[in-house]
Formats: structure tokens, sequence, C-alpha cells
């Protein structure tokens, strides 16, 4: 009779030798070419980090450490620091070449450029290196993408023979490790935390479940892989500006999925390409996956390469560089979140898939040289092309300006400096969308070097054959920046004056004032000079009608929301407030008028009054963050009011929430998440709060919580008898899933800039990101609707007719009064990605504004009666 108990125990000891062996860390051949020799006298990683690689993720510090020493010691690579992290950390940029082609760098790098200008093009020596461009890290949870670098690298600086030799002397290979240093640090960490000597295999184990916001994301929790079309941080912006000085002709971007999937990478799924992508640039993709075909066969490997990922939105990293004339490929490895997991096809080593990426990294580069030709042929026409599109483009160019506000324009300007997106002042005056722009206007010609990226900022795609999107559908920028902009279709012979990348705007020292000081509300950085004199103990009050004021330099008109600094009744001393306002105007270019008269030019309305003039008080917002918050929501209020307006936002994890006393904050934040983003037992005191003098200011999935659980219901609607079900063919499932879901598209609201919610703007108009169903409820209060979804509110991107039919009219923004509180609602996010600098204004509004307006008093009259008694 068998020993049953016996055989069991031996059956599960040879599984745990099996799985130790399996998941151990390998040495550094497992990640080397096969065949090839090294100079075993080039520094090993091992010798830096201190473990195998695939032991763990290499700390940050010791991999900058080991590639900076790699580097000094290699007359094949060169090492420096292109930037830094919000939180300090170095971003390294490699250059890896032959010795020869290092000594003749800057004449390669200038060959190379003349083929990316169509007057140019023709003149460049194609007897030259291919540029290969590989970047690593740009989700921290990510870590093999990161960790793959160190053995590329040292495969690069120590591999000997022939064909790494033709490798060095027909290429330039520029390496950015990493491009997330923070995300990375914090994944390593987490892992460091809860590794265990016996590898925790099991996905519910901690290691493999970090804790909220997880580290995919930078400091302010932002996706730094949808950074390179919306530069707001400044790693995308190292970067960036590397990338462009070389322009390379191939860029490798590499990553991990799901757990449960095998291996990706590039061309991805045909019918999703941005139009501005040549279909030759396709073509060459596929002709490149070859090699990372070849390589994974030889290895056994399962991989897919045209399903579940699309070239259509430009800001990620593999279709950025598409739309630049280089040919950008995605790699995604199945994630793990530890050191090994098991997964629906067995164990996955984090090992392995440091070796994959490896190894396909190896396989960008040798098919780089390989087609060194016909890629030099490609970015050529790409951009000799683009000259003969603009050619026969009908629009020649988009004329834009906001003279309300210079900051907000030398921000675009710099936006479109970054994308190598030539900018001219307007010379004379256009016509064009029905008005007249003059000289405080700026326009971008279609004919120039840089056509196909210059079409896709400003351009509206509304129609798309494949309505499935990996990322946004719509990204008008122009329309993001709140700027009045136009398609020009007449010709702008004599139109183009200086080229530009700023408005040269320096505001002027203003006089001191014996009576007030005034600046505008439209002012991007007002916020940030208010919120910094209210927190200095000045006090500051909101004018809600236009004046005509008498100051120092004249008299100066201004609209609703203009700023008033007085200096009667102040408890901070007359001198301090002159210092203050001087020092916080230069420092932020903000013109501010010293003014003479409390007496307007206007009837009704003069600076002490009592119904046109409100108090402001210092704010102090409390942002619910933790599990069920959309991390990259609650970094872009995190990331406005601190990084950008340098105001205090107090963080809360909605576990914590309960055990915080909610009267020490003017304000509490609700963003996009689910249902768990607020505790079931928080809901009654954050109603009693709001009705208490508290405002509450929540958009997305936070204005459905607050519609549900703070609002008064209002009564369901009978139903309508239910429709039939419909019989589908399966294989029409994700184009029929997708048919009503909005694609991430721009969507365009009328404004009341009459009401406080709303000042700071001056035309009534602006654009927002939409990417849910959620509809706010028309409020009770006929004031209330801040901003209303135009009858034809979509813009750019994809919307179904259903959608936009169910959408238009209805409010995008309402603020209404709660008791003595407020509640502010926002269908969508007006922070998105920190680029929509229009509607970032209307939040803004709400943390300043919240008690600057009245509730209506038409159908309550024993409010009616309390207000006019006071």
């Amino acid at each position: 009779m068998y020993n049953l108990k016996g055989l069991m125990a031996g059956l599960m000891l040879g599984a745990a030798i099996w799985q130790a062996e399996a998941v151990q860390a390998k040495p550094l051949d497992y990640y080397l070419q096969k065949g090839v020799s090294y100079d075993q006298s080039v520094l090993k990683p091992g010798e830096i980090i201190g473990h195998d690689i695939g032991d763990q993720p290499i700390r940050h510090d010791l991999m900058v450490r080991y590639i900076e020493e790699l580097a000094a010691n290699s007359d094949r690579m060169k090492a420096e620091t292109i930037g830094y992290s919000h939180e300090g950390r170095p971003i390294l940029f490699i250059t890896i070449t032959s010795p020869e082609n290092h000594a003749r760098l800057d004449e390669i790098k200038a060959n190379h450029l003349l083929r990316t200008d169509p007057k140019t093009a023709d003149q460049a020596n194609d007897d030259m290196p291919v540029v290969t461009w590989l970047n690593y890290g740009v989700h921290g949870a990510e870590a093999s993408g990161m960790d793959a670098a160190v053995p590329t690298l040292y495969h690069l600086a120590a591999a000997q023979g022939e064909r790494v030799e033709n490798e060095l002397d027909n290429s330039v290979i520029l390496i950015t490790a990493i491009f997330n240093p923070d995300g990375h640090s914090r994944r390593a960490a987490w892992v460091t935390q809860y590794g265990s000597d016996v590898l925790a295999t099991d996905p519910n184990h901690e290691v493999h479940n970090q804790f909220w916001p997880g580290a995919r994301t930078n400091h302010y929790w932002f996706d730094l892989n949808r950074q390179w079309l919306l530069q707001t941080q400044p790693e995308s912006q190292a970067w960036l500006a590397k990338w462009h000085e070389w322009k390379p002709q191939v860029s490798g971007d590499f990553h991990e999925m799901g757990p449960n999937s095998t291996y990706y990478f590039h061309p991805g799924v045909p019918t999703r390409k941005y139009p501005m992508i040549p279909a030759k640039g396709r073509e060459l993709l596929y002709e490149i996956a070859g090699y990372h075909v070849n390589w994974l066969d030889d290895e056994g490997k399962l991989y897919f390469s045209e399903e579940g990922f699309d070239n259509y939105y430009i800001g990620k990293g593999s279709t950025y560089p598409q739309v630049n004339g280089s040919l950008g490929i995605l790699f995604e490895a199945g994630a793990q979140m530890g050191i090994a997991r098991e997964s629906d096809q067995g164990l996955k080593t984090y090992s392995e898939n440091v070796q994959n990426h490896v190894g396909t990294s190896y396989s960008t580069i040798q098919g780089a040289v390989a087609m060194r030709e016909k890629l030099h042929d490609y970015q050529r026409e790409f951009f000799k092309s683009g000259a003969d599109l603009a050619k026969s483009d009908k629009v020649k160019g988009y004329v834009f300006r906001a003279p309300e506000d210079h900051t907000r324009m030398d921000i675009f300007l710099d936006f479109l400096s970054r994308h190598k997106v030539k900018a001219y002042r307007v010379n004379g005056s256009v016509k064009a969308g029905g008005g007249s722009y003059g000289g405080d206007s700026y326009i971008v010609p279609m004919d120039q070097a840089n056509y196909r990226m210059a079409k896709a900022l400003f351009n509206k795609i509304t129609e798309f054959p494949d309505k499935v999107f990996y990322d946004v559908s719509g990204w008008t920028m122009p329309a993001a920046f709140g700027l009045d902009y136009a398609e020009v279709t007449g010709s702008i012979k004599g139109k183009l004056g200086d080229a530009v990348t700023s408005t040269g705007f320096v505001a002027k020292t203003p006089d001191t004032s014996d009576y007030a000081y005034m600046f505008r509300w439209s002012d991007y950085y007002a916020p940030k000079v208010v919120n910094a004199l209210l927190q200095e103990g000045v006090m500051a009050r909101v004018n809600k009608e236009p004046v005509r004021v008498k100051t120092t330099k004249g008299v100066v008109a201004f609209e609703r929301g203009a700023i008033i600094v007085q200096k009667h009744l102040q408890t901070v001393s007359a001198g301090r407030i002159d210092r203050l306002v001087q020092m916080l105007a230069a420092e932020n270019n903000i013109q501010v008028h010293a003014v003479t008269s409390g007496r307007t030019l206007d009837a009704g309305a003069d600076l002490g009054g009592r119904n046109t003039v409100s108090d402001l008080k210092a704010p102090k917002p409390l942002l619910v963050t933790g599990p069920g918050v959309n991390p990259y929501d609650a970094g872009e209020v995190w990331h406005l009011l601190d990084h950008r307006m340098n105001m205090p936002v107090t963080l809360v994890r909605n576990e914590r929430l309960g055990r915080v006393n909610l009267d020490d904050y003017t304000h509490v934040i609700l963003v996009g998440g689910n249902s768990r983003m607020v505790p079931a037992n928080m809901k009654d005191r954050v109603k009693d709060w709001a009705r208490s003098g508290g405002t509450l200011i929540a958009h997305r999935q936070g204005a459905s919580w607050v519609m549900n659980n703070i609002l008064p219901k209002k009564k369901a609607e009978k139903a309508s008898p239910s429709a039939p079900v419909q019989r589908l063919k399966y294989s029409q499932k994700g184009q029929k899933d997708a048919e009503h879901v909005i694609g991430g598209a721009v969507f365009k609201s009328e404004l009341d800039i009459t009401h406080p919610m709303a000042f700071g703007f001056v035309r009534d108009h602006v654009a927002t990101n939409r990417n849910t169903s959620i509809k706010l409820r028309v409020p009770s209060d006929p004031y209330a609707q801040v901003a209303v979804y135009t009858d034809a509110p979509l813009v750019s991107g994809y919307a179904s007719d259903k959608r936009i039919k169910e959408l238009k009219g209805s409010p995008m923004m309402t603020a209404e009064r709660f008791g003595r509180g407020t509640i502010v609602l926002f269908a969508d996010n007006p922070n998105f990605r920190a680029t929509y600098y229009g509607s970032e204004k209307l939040f803004l509004n709400a943390i300043f504004f919240s008690s600057a307006f009245n509730r209506s008093f038409a159908d309550d009259e024993e409010a009616a009666v309390e207000a006019h008694s006071h």
C-alpha cells in the first residue's frame, strides 16, 4: 500500500525546490546575448548594487551610481544628468556609440537633423549612423522596464566581436534611465519592505498589492506616459528636450501590463492609428517587429503584437515619436509586483520580465542598424511630405489670443516651443472665425517643418472608423488652454511677424498707494497672490461688478472679479502691505494698480460696497484621498494648489476621515473614483458640516456621490418599458461596447461670466475633458448653472450621437448655497492632467469665491425675509 502522506510530502518538497530554482535571481549571463564574449574588466552591476538582477528592484541611487561609473570608464558611453524629479532625484541620459563616432558626435547630429527640415532634407549624407532611443521606467510600478536598462548598458559597454562593433559604428544609441525615479523608488521600497525569505508568489500577498496610490505615477500622481504631449512635469520636460535635440529614428518604450498577459510589442491594432501618422510608418513598425519575433521565437516565448494597444493618442511614449518622424515601439511584459507571482499561465518571474525587455532592447538596436537606410529615407520623406500636406491643407494657419492673461499665453507659447512648433506675432490683422485678430494675437502657420505636430495640436477630429481608444480621443490644445482661437483659411502672406516663444510681457512695479491696490482675477497667478496675502493676514476683497477706478496712472477699467487690497481696516501695517504687494506682483508678473479713490466712475458700485464687493477668507482645503479615489484626479488637485498656487492643502485618506474635525477646514474636495471614496458613516457629518458653512467641491464620480448622498433627492421618473434584448455577434463586442463610451473628448460649455464662479473669464465659453457619461441634475436655484453644455458640445474626440443628445444643454458646473455653506459640482474634471488652464480657473473660483454669491430668494420667502433683515 502506498504511503500517501509521504508521497504528498515528497511532491510538495519537489514543487518547493522547483519553485525556488525557477524564481531565484539569475546571474548576469542570463540577460546577455548568447554566443557573445564580454570584456570581464568592465564593471558588473552586482559590484555596485550588491545583488543579482531580478533578486529585487534596483534602488535608484545605486542604479545612478552604477551607470555613472560604467560610463566614466567606457570610451563607448557618455552619461549626463538632464533633469530632476519633483523629489530631487536625477534623470540620467546616456549616449552610446563607437569611440570614433563619439569624436564626431556633433557632426553626426547636425547631419542627422538636416533630414527633419524639408528645406535641407536632401542635403543629408545617408552614410551615417541611425539614431535609436530607448527609454525605461516611465511607470514606477513597472520596475522590470527600469532594471532592464542595467544589463543593456553593460552589454553595450562590454560586448566584444564584429556584430557589436558594427552596431556601435552604425548607430547612436540614446538611453534614458530612468524616466520616473520617484515612482520607481516607491515601488522598490514596497517590494523590499514586504520581501520574504520564502518568496511570496500568492497574488494576495501584500508584496503584490501596493497601497494607494501605488507606484505607477510620479510624486504628484501624474501618469508620465501621458506627458510626452502635455509637458506639465519636470521629468517629461527634461526628456522631451533631449528627444528633440536628437530626433531619433526609432524609439523604444518599455512597460508592464496585466499579470495574465504574455509579452507585447508594436505595431498595434491596425485600425487605431492617428491620421497624421503615415501608412509607411506602420509598414516599418511591422518590419522591425520581425527582429523581436526572431529573438522571442528562439527563446520559445509567447507574445502578441496587433491587439490591445493602439497608436492614436499622440501623448504616449510610443505614439508621440510616430507623429514626429520616428518609429515608436511599445513593449509590455506581463507584470507581477513582487519577485515572482502565480498567474493564469503559471509562475511569472521578475527576472524573466527583465530578460524579455533586455532581449527586445537588443533586437531594437539590431533592427534599426539593419534598416538604417530605410529609416533615413523614411525620416526625410516624413518631413518633405509634411510640406506637401501643408500646401494642400485648406487651413493655412491657426490664430489665437488671450490678452486678459499673458501668463497663460506665455505657458502656451512655451508649450509650442517644446514641441518645435513655430509661432509668430500677427503682423497687422487676420480675419478668421468671424472675428479679427490683431496685434495681441499669435499665429501658427501650417507651412512649417513640423507640420504634422502643429496640425495635431490644433486639429479637431470627431469622426472615427474605430470607436475603441486606449486613451483620450481629443486634445485640441488651444481649447484646453482657454484661448480665443480660429482656423485661418485665407492667405497669411505678410501676416507673420516676429517668431516668438513668449509674450515678452513684464509687469511694471506698482506705485505705492495710500488708499488701495487692485489687480485682475483673469491673471493666471492671481489666486496665488491672493492666497499669499490672505495667509499673511492681509484683508482682500473681490469686486463683483465691472468698474472704472482712478489710479496713479489714470483711469483703469476692471472686469468682474477684480481683487481689492485696501489700506483701511487692516491689521497688517501699511508698509508691510506695500512690500508684500510689490514682491508678489514681481514674482508672479502681475500688473497691480495703485488706486487713489474708493469712488468708482460707475453708478452703484464703490470699492467699499456692501452687495457689490465681498470679503475673502484664507482657504484651508481638505482633499480626500485613499482607496476608491482616483489618484490621477487627486494628484491634479494637489499639484494645482500646492505646486502651482503655493497653497496649503491637507491630504486625508478616507479611512481616517472620521477622526478628523471637519470644522477645521473651509473646503472639502471630492474627485473621481468609486463608491468607496467616502466612508458610509460620513454622509451625515459631511452634510452637517456643509450646512454649517463649509464648501463642498466635487467632480466626476465625486459629484455623483454628492448628488446621491448630500443634496435632496428628486422624485424618481417613471420607468419606461424595457426594449427587447438584442442579439449581436460576439465579434462585434469590442466596437459595440465602446459605441456609447465617451472617449476622452473635448466638450464646450457656455458660461455665465456674471456669476462669481466664473470670474476671470472674458469669453462666455470654456472647454473641458469629458470621459464619463455622468450628468449633473438641474438645480432648483435658477442662478446655479454656472456652465452648461452647448447644443453642439463636442469640440474634438469621440462621443456618440446618443451621448451628445443626452448631455447637450445640461449643466457642466453648478454652484448652490446649502444652508450656510456651498456645494459646487463639476460633471467633468476641471484640472484634467494639469493642462486645462481654462477650466482650472473655475476650480480655483470654487476655492476663493464660494461665499461670494447668494442663494435665489425667488421661491423662498422665508430666506428672503431673513436675508433682508441683516
